[in-house]
């Protein structure tokens, strides 16, 4: 067999097919020490034994190369330093670079033999591991990774060395830093710490780095021991005792050897196989290095993963190893650590906050404090107090303490700033759990007076107006102390604190809302004595708060001391308690339940043994009552009332009078705000109704007889406004009420026919007894019967209307000059007098009797004017009267033709074929045309205006009557304007000025 056969087959064979025997013989036939060397070095298989063959065999072929090497050194004096050492190596190696090459070899396969024995180590961990994975889940009664053998993962404890697992070829020849750190990364801390100790020359300058593959949400307890630790002595970072695999370290592994290698190669270019020593990173880190390292891996921790127990053990293992300056950290870590991992936080994702160290450091102590009782309720806040706040605040105290700035009122004014911020039933739970009866270290609040003073700044400083029980729990809780009353003192000390609070609690411009702070400060310096009586007050309040609230007008509590001194506030919420209990209770409605309310309001007027007043203590016994059988009455439970005041011994105790006033002033309410006038529905039935309660008296009488006129003004639907019917209220504020009636017989065709309706109407509008209106009202029923041409029916009228002046001028002895009877007269004649001298009436007996009767009542200046039309009418035959009359039909036929223009009065007279009677003057000429027109208006088909007949010249009126026409007024148009022309021809009667 040829020399080169072992090195062809070598070279063929598989490294699955070599063995160690094969090894061994093919190797040992060359003679070539850097072939088989190097050989040797190229061949990494991931079979331990074979591989350590191999190294073995590769380091034993080089053993010549460092014979020959160590040679030239052994000719140095002894005296030669390391430097000519270095030279005399260099020198060898640049002319014998065979024996470099070899040299440089053995240090790599010396380097992958100690690799090899790590290897081993590592992974009879990783097995010692699999059998105890094993052997767990052996016992497990459940096994979790087979609780559903069709869902199972893929991966299970054991199979942890396939996630670690680095094959032995590659363990070899990686970068040492970088495997440590991938084992450091699967948290496979005994390949860390295997290599850490056998490596430390490579490993000790990267430690930080494999320290920091560790994942954040690993326990430090886990690899403790690769913490850095600090040494006292030292000043400095603990140090590692270095381990190697083998005892002596080689010769080509020196300094000197690899500094003479990299020489000769820079020399001569020899190449040689890359190896290099990795350079070592800095020293042992200092004190300060090292807790700026723990600081840093504690916000990795938290970024990362938030998980603050993790960062908190990381802290308190730093602590253990004696790193300095972690104690302040440790205990913000600890403070936080309470706060999110707490029971009382919540747990759903969406409402979880995110801490972080840097947001805890940010905040005021208040703002921890909020935040540690943030989630707690009633039942848990005593307890997260003593465990969660306090150890916080007594942290806080010896901060300030160690820093030289002790400030023994920090505990005390933070607990008591969250307090006085709190809602009522989380203080009550703490004032609970701070009672005078409990032992002094279980309370959370140990200072007697600063309860009470909390107690009154929480409660008078609160807006609830419906937690009285609370409050009362509240109340229950405070010490009571034994202090001798002083009865002349009583009264005036009570009115004093509560002028004081009243002042301080009464809103300004400067300051709208006095909080509970503010309070708190005003009671800080109250004396024990003063305090006793605040709660004495405060006693009074919150009794007469529960009282105000079971009938829904709760007041806060701070009400009662505005109110104290304001009779007007108190009988504003007494009304309050009166008329709400009855419009938002729909269980009043027993007798029992308002005596009851009235029972409570007396009780809330009266004075208490302390001197201290109720809520209504300005207002008398009688206003009380009287504010509630108003309030009564406004309920509409008549009957109810109407027994309580039959009672024999009814607690009301009001007069006859006052009970009659109220019962109109209620009624008057109920009418102002109806929206009907009808008195048999509605708010208007009630007004009604109301009066009924009292026995009858003249004022109920009128009162009920105004309700009755009302409800008949209504069924004639008079507008106020197009459109708008007239309401009660309107009814109620009409200035002139005979305007009213008015507004009757304009707006209703048939209303002057029944004079006794009107006239009770008139009655029940309040005029009864007055001769005036009723004269005034005769007048109008006359003037619209004569309007409508129904002469009977205004003679009548005017028969009555002369009666009742005739009998009021005989009943007073100076009838001339009293001003009513010469204005009844005035009223009278000229009534008389317009329906005496109408030409279309052709009663000329019933005409002369009443000219007759305007001659009587009329004034002396106005006798001439009567006379004339006396005198022409007894020369009015009736012969010409009948000419007139059948000449008026032929006139009737010519009006229904169109008008043509008129230049004056005689050429209108003259179209309507007038008779030439001499004795007609100007005036009884426009009479006559005046009556013509009314007659035949109501057949134009267009409006006329209320001038257009006597004001302006027939022409003007025609023509505005033609551009009417064209405007298209309808029937109603002209409905309303006859109504104004009506209404303006009563007007007259009741002071109005005559427009035409």
């Amino acid at each position: 067999m040829s020399t080169d056969q072992p090195h062809t087959l070598w070279l063929k064979l598989e490294d699955h097919e070599l063995t160690v025997d094969l090894v061994r013989d093919l190797l040992a036939a060359v003679d070539n020490d850097l072939w088989v060397a190097a050989a040797c070095a190229d061949r990494l298989v991931d079979d331990v034994g074979l591989q350590r063959a191999l190294l073995e065999l590769g380091i034993s072929r080089t053993a010549s190369a460092v014979d020959r090497s160590r040679a030239p050194l052994l000719q140095l004096p002894e005296s030669a330093g390391t430097s000519r050492t270095r030279e005399t190596l260099s020198v060898h190696f640049v002319q014998v670079p065979e024996d470099a090459q070899l040299c440089q070899i053995r240090a790599i396969l010396l380097e992958r033999l100690d690799r090899l024995s790590s290897f081993v180590e590592v992974y009879q961990a990783i097995q010692l591991q699999e059998e105890d994975s094993d052997d767990i889940t052996d016992q497990w009664e459940d096994d979790p990774w087979a609780v559903d053998p069709d869902n199972a993962p893929s991966v299970k404890p054991e199979s942890l060395s396939t996630d670690v697992q680095i094959p032995l070829s590659e363990f070899l020849v990686k970068d040492l830093v970088g495997v440590t750190c991938f084992f450091a990364s699967h948290e496979f801390y005994t390949a860390v710490r295997t290599l850490l100790t056998y490596h430390s020359s490579v490993l000790w300058p990267y430690r930080f780095a494999i320290l920091n593959s560790i994942p954040t949400h690993s326990s430090p307890s886990q690899y403790s021991d690769l913490l850095p630790a600090y040494d006292t002595d030292r000043d400095a970072e603990r140090s590692q005792r270095p381990m190697n695999w083998r005892t002596v370290h080689d010769w080509v592994e020196s300094q000197e050897v690899m500094e003479a290698l990299r020489n000769a190669q820079a020399l001569s270019g020899v190449e040689v196989i890359p190896y290099t020593t990795p350079a070592l990173v800095g020293g042992c880190l200092g004190p300060q290095e090292l807790t700026a390292w723990y600081r840093q891996r504690v916000d990795d921790i938290i970024s990362s993963t938030g998980m603050l127990d993790i960062a908190l053990a990381t802290i308190q293992h730093g602590a253990s190893l004696g790193v300095p300056d972690l104690d302040e950290l440790g205990e913000d870590l600890s403070l936080l650590t309470r706060l999110v991992y707490h029971d009382s936080q919540p747990n759903e994702p969406s409402t979880v906050e995110d801490w972080t160290l840097e947001r805890w450091k940010s905040m005021e102590p208040a703002q921890v404090v909020q935040a540690y009782l943030a989630y707690s309720t009633p039942e848990t806040i005593a307890v997260d107090i003593l465990h969660l706040v306090m150890p916080y605040l007594f942290v806080l105290e010896a901060r300030v303490e160690r820093a030289g700035q002790p400030d023994p009122n920090l505990a005390t004014s933070l607990l008591y700033e969250y307090i006085l911020n709190a809602s009522l039933p989380i203080i009550a739970a703490i004032f609970e759990a701070s009672k005078p009866t409990l032992p002094m270290s279980q309370r959370i609040i140990r200072s007697d007076e600063d309860i009470a003073r909390l107690a009154l700044a929480c409660l008078y400083g609160s807006d609830s107006r419906n937690e009285w029980s609370t409050m009362g729990l509240i109340f229950e809780c405070l010490p009571a102390w034994d202090i001798e009353p002083r009865v002349d003192h009583d009264a005036d000390e009570a009115h004093t604190t509560i002028a004081s609070l009243g002042a301080l609690v009464a809103p300004s411009t400067m300051q709208p809302h006095c909080s509970a702070a503010d309070l708190f400060l005003l009671f800080k310096p109250l004396p024990l004595v003063s305090l006793s009586r605040a709660l004495d007050i405060l006693d009074v309040h919150l009794e007469c708060g529960e009282i105000l609230s079971r009938w829904s007008v709760s007041a806060p509590l701070r009400w009662f001391l505005q109110s104290a001194d304001d009779a007007a506030e108190q009988r504003a919420w007494a009304n309050r308690m009166a008329r709400r209990t009855g419009c938002t209770s729909n269980e009043m409605k027993s007798r029992g339940d308002w005596e009851w309310l009235l029972e409570d309001m007396q009780k809330l007027r009266t004075t208490s043994e302390n001197g201290v007043k109720g809520a209504f203590g300005l207002l008398s016994r009688e206003e009380v009552c009287s504010i509630f059988l108003s309030g009564l009455l406004s309920s509409g439970l008549f009957d109810i009332a109407r027994a309580i005041l039959l009672q024999r011994n009814s607690h009301l105790y009001l007069s006859d009078v006052d009970v009659e006033s109220i019962c109109l002033s209620v009624s008057r309410e109920f009418y102002d705000n109806a929206s009907s006038g009808n008195y048999k529905t509605g708010d208007m039935k009630l007004a009604y109704d109301c009066l009924a309660v009292p026995p009858p008296s003249e004022r109920l009488t009128r009162e009920r007889d105004f309700i009755e006129a009302t409800s008949r003004l209504s069924s004639f639907n008079i507008s106020s406004r197009p459109g708008v019917q007239l309401s009660p209220l309107e009814i109620r504020l009409a200035k002139d009420r005979l305007s009213l009636i008015s507004r009757v017989l304009s707006s209703t065709a048939d209303a002057y026919k029944h004079t006794e309706v009107i006239l009770d109407l008139l009655y029940k509008l309040g005029y009864s007894g007055d001769v005036i209106a009723e004269v005034k009202t005769l007048a109008m029923l006359s003037d619209t019967a004569l309007q409508a041409e129904d002469f009977v029916r205004a003679y009548e009228t005017s028969q009555k209307m002369i009666e009742t002046v005739s009998n009021l001028r005989r009943q007073t002895s100076d009838s001339v000059i009293d001003p009513a009877i010469r204005e009844a007269c005035e009223v009278c004649w000229v009534a008389c007098y317009q329906l005496g001298r109408q030409l279309e009436f052709d009663d000329v007996g019933k005409k002369q009797e009443l000219l007759g009767r305007a001659l009587e009542f009329c004034p002396a200046d106005k006798l001439s004017d009567v006379l004339g039309s006396w005198r022409r009418l007894q020369k009015d035959t009736l012969e010409n009267r009948r000419d007139y009359l059948a000449h008026r039909s032929t006139t009737r036929q010519r009006l229904s033709t169109p008008w043509k223009p008129m230049s004056s009065l005689q050429v209108r007279l003259r179209d309507l074929h007038m008779p030439g009677n001499p004795f007609i003057n100007a005036e009884d000429a426009a009479v006559l045309a005046g009556r013509a027109f009314n007659r035949v208006a109501s057949n134009f088909p267009f409006a006329v205006s209320g001038q257009g007949w006597s004001g302006g010249s027939g022409d003007s009126a025609r023509s505005r009557s033609r551009d009417e026409s064209r405007l298209g007024l309808n029937g109603e148009d002209v409905s309303a304007q006859a109504s104004r022309v009506l209404q303006r021809g009563i007007g007259w009667l009741l002071g109005a000025d005559d427009e035409g």
